[in-house]
C-alpha cells in the first residue's frame, strides 16, 4: 500500500505465504461515524482468523466489552484499537496501550489485516475442500491396491481431521500444506511468495551474495526430499510438495533489479554482470589491506605460539583457523599448555555463547580464538591483529579463494593486522586470493597518498555485538550488568590487555561511588568480578562448559536490574502521526554465559 517500506528478510522469503490477491482482499476498514452491526463485525473478525478472548489478549485476539469491541492488530506488538459502538454506529476508535491500557492517541479509521497469510474466502474454502476430498481418494485407492493399510490409515484419520478443522473454523494446523487448493494453482506451479507483494520497481540487495545466492538454489531440493518423505509414508497428500520454495529458475524470474553486495563475488553475479561491477575498495578510515606472509606448515604450530604470545604481549587479539573440530580442539589444549589464553569456537557452539565468546575476546578475556569457518564474513573485531590460517595448501571449500579472501578481511579492521598462511605449496587460490589482496592495498595506499590520510583503526563500541540477539522480536533486556561506555571512542580497547579494561572498570567504579552513583557503581563491580571469573576460567582450562563459566562469575540476572521489557513507541520509532525521534536503547546484558558447549575432554596421552 505504501511504496517507501523497507523489507529485511532472509532466504526463507522463498517459500510460500499465501496468496497476494486473497490477503489484499480480506481486509476492511472501520471509520467513525460509520454505521456497522456489531455481531457482523465479530464474525468479519473470525473470518480473518482473530480469535475471541475473554481474558489473554495478545496478538491476533479481540474482545467484547458490552459495546466496546478491543482489537489487538496482527501487524502490531505495542499498541491495539478500541472501537466503541453506539447503536450501530461507530461513536469512536482509539489506540491503547494492551498492556496498561493507557489511551494514546484517537483515530478517524484503522485498517484490519487478516491474522493469517493462508486466511482465505468461504466460497473458495469449500471449493478446497472438495478438491482436497478429491486427491484424497484417488490417494487412499492407490495405498490400499499396494497393501500399504498402516499408511492409508494415517493419511485419512490426519487429512479427515484437517478437513473438519477447515469446515468449522477456517483452518487448521499446517494449513499451508493445502495451499494449492487454497491459492488455486495448478500443479507445479509456483507458490505465492513475498516476491509477488513486491512491486516491479523494487530493488532488491543481497547481502553477502557468495552465500546467499547458492543458498536460494539449495532450498527447494532440500525441503522436496523431506516432502516426499512425508507424502510416501502417508503422513500428507502429495499435494504437500506444492507448499514448498520457489526453485532458483524461478526466483531468477520473478525477481526485480537486483544489486549483489559481496566482497568476493560468485559465478552467478560475475555472469549476470558481464564483469562490470561497482567496487568500494576505498576505506574512509584509511585502513589497508593486512600485509600477506607464506610460511612453511611443517612447523606451523611452533611459529603460531610466538606469534601468539607478541600479539597478545602488545595487547592485540589473535584469530586462529584449522580444518576439523577435533584440530580445533586440540590445538586449543596445546596452546594453553603454552601458557596461552585461548578459547576454540565451532559449529557446536550455540549462537549465543559465540557472541559472549567473541565479546569477551575483544575486552581481553584471553588472547586467541581457534575456529573452523566461523571465523569470515560479519565477523568485525577491531583489536585482532593476527590471523593465522593453518594447513592453506590444503584446496577445499574451507581454503578456496572466496575463504582465503573473506578470512583475510578479519585483520582488515586494525591498522597492525598482518596475516600468516602456512603451507608447504603455493595453490591457485592462495595465489588469487594474495593477489586480490595486494591489489586492493595498493589502491587504498594510493589514494592516501594522494589525499593525506593517515590510516587508524576501526573503533567499535563492544556492547553493539549483542544488539541484534536482544532486539530480536522487539525485546529490550537489561539485567543491569552493563558496560556503558566501555566500547566509547575514548574507551575503545585497541591496543589495550586485560588488565588495560580492568583498570578502567574501577576508575570508573570508583568514580561512580564518589559520584553517590551506587547502582552504576555495583554494576560495574559486578562486571569486574564477571571478567575476572572468566579469565582464571578459561586459564584454568579452556575447555570448560559454558555453564561452569557463568555460574563461576556472573549471578543470576534475575537477582539485579530490571527483566525483559516491551520498548516504548519512541523507541519502536514514528507512527502514523508522530514525528521521528533518534532511537536510544536501554542498556544490554553482559550477564551472558561465555565459554564452552559441550563436555569435551582431552584424550588420554
Amino acid at each position: 500500500e505504501r511504496d517507501d517500506v523497507i523489507i529485511v528478510a532472509s532466504v526463507s522469503c522463498i517459500y510460500g505465504i499465501g496468496s497476494v490477491e486473497t490477503y489484499s482482499a480480506m481486509t476492511f476498514t472501520l471509520k467513525q461515524r460509520e454505521r456497522i452491526d456489531q455481531r457482523q463485525l465479530i464474525a468479519d473478525l473470525v473470518a480473518l482468523q482473530y480469535k475471541r478472548s475473554a481474558g489473554d489478549f495478545y496478538r491476533g485476539s479481540f474482545r467484547v466489552r458490552g459495546d466496546v469491541i478491543e482489537i489487538f492488530p496482527a501487524h502490531y506488538e505495542d499498541r491495539a484499537w478500541r472501537v466503541s459502538l453506539f447503536g450501530d454506529e461507530i461513536e469512536s476508535i482509539h489506540e491503547f496501550d494492551p498492556l496498561t491500557g493507557a489511551k494514546t492517541d484517537e483515530l478517524e479509521f484503522v485498517k484490519i489485516y487478516a491474522n493469517s497469510h493462508y486466511v482465505t474466502p468461504r466460497p473458495t474454502l469449500l471449493q478446497a475442500i472438495a478438491g482436497i476430498k478429491q486427491e484424497l481418494k484417488w490417494r487412499l485407492d492407490q495405498l490400499n491396491a499396494g497393501g500399504r493399510l498402516l499408511e492409508a490409515q494415517r493419511l485419512e484419520q490426519r487429512t479427515l481431521y484437517d478437513l473438519e478443522m477447515m469446515e468449522a473454523t477456517g483452518s487448521c494446523a499446517g494449513i499451508e500444506n493445502y495451499s494449492r487448493y487454497l491459492t488455486g494453482r495448478r500443479t507445479g506451479e509456483p507458490p505465492p511468495t513475498l516476491f509477488e507483494y513486491v512491486p516491479d520497481n523494487a530493488l532488491v540487495f543481497v547481502d553477502e551474495s557468495h552465500v546467499t545466492i547458492p543458498q536460494l538454489g539449495g532450498m527447494y531440493r532440500g525441503d522436496f526430499r523431506r516432502k516426499a518423505t512425508l507424502a510416501e509414508y502417508g503422513f500428507r497428500l502429495p499435494s504437500c510438495m506444492d507448499n514448498r520454495p520457489l526453485r532458483f529458475e524461478e526466483w531468477d524470474a520473478m525477481r526485480p533489479q537486483t544489486v549483489g553486495v559481496s566482497a568476493t563475488p560468485g559465478p552467478w553475479e560475475i555472469e549476470q554482470a558481464h564483469g562490470i561491477f561497482a567496487e568500494q575498495v576505498i576505506r574512509p578510515t584509511g585502513l589497508i589491506d593486512p600485509p600477506v606472509d607464506v610460511r612453511p606448515a611443517r612447523t606451523q604450530v611452533d611459529d603460531l605460539v610466538g606469534e601468539v604470545r607478541q600479539v597478545a604481549a602488545a595487547g592485540y587479539r589473535a584469530l586462529v583457523t584449522v580444518l576439523t573440530k577435533r584440530m580445533a580442539e586440540d590445538l586449543t589444549e596445546y596452546l594453553h599448555e603454552q601458557g596461552i589464553r585461548v578459547r576454540y569456537m565451532h559449529s557446536d557452539i550455540d549462537t549465543l555463547e559465540r557472541i559472549e565468546i567473541i565479546r569477551d575476546l575483544r575486552l581481553g578475556a584471553f588472547d586467541a580464538l581457534v575456529g573452523i569457518n566461523l571465523l569470515r564474513e560479519g565477523l568485525d573485531i577491531p583489536e585482532c591483529a593476527l590471523v593465522a590460517i593453518l594447513d592453506a595448501d590444503k584446496e577445499g571449500f574451507l581454503r578456496s579463494e572466496t575463504s582465503l579472501v573473506q578470512t583475510i578481511g578479519r585483520a582488515a579492521r586494525n591498522i597492525d593486522g598482518r596475516v600468516i598462511l602456512y603451507a608447504d605449496t603455493v595453490t591457485g587460490s592462495m595465489e588469487r586470493a594474495i593477489a586480490e589482496t595486494n591489489r586492493r592495498r595498493e589502491k587504498q595506499e594510493a589514494f592516501n597518498a594522494a589525499n593525506g590520510i593517515t590510516p587508524e583503526s576501526v573503533r567499535r563500541g563492544i556492547a553493539d555485538i549483542m544488539e541484534s540477539v536482544y532486539e530480536r522480536d522487539h525485546v529490550l533486556i537489561s539485567t543491569g550488568g552493563g558496560l556503558a561506555g566501555i566500547g566509547d571512542e575514548d574507551t575503545a580497547t585497541i591496543g589495550h590487555n586485560f588488565e588495560a579494561v580492568i583498570a578502567d572498570l574501577e576508575t570508573r567504579m570508583r568514580a561512580a561511588a564518589d559520584d553517590l552513583d551506587f547502582e552504576e557503581a555495583a554494576r560495574l563491580r559486578d562486571e569486574i568480578k564477571r571478567l575476572r571469573a572468566t579469565e582464571l576460567a578459561v586459564i584454568d582450562d579452556p575447555t570448560a562448559k559454558a555453564v561452569a563459566i557463568a555460574r563461576s562469575g556472573s549471578p543470576s540476572p534475575r537477582t539485579r536490574g530490571e527483566g525483559p521489557r516491551k520498548p516504548t513507541l519512541d523507541e519502536m520509532g514514528p507512527g502514523p502521526d508522530k514525528e521521528s525521534k533518534p532511537y536510544r536503547p536501554g542498556p544490554r546484558s553482559t550477564s551472558g554465559r561465555a565459554g564452552m558447549r559441550g563436555g569435551w575432554r582431552p584424550r588420554g596421552r
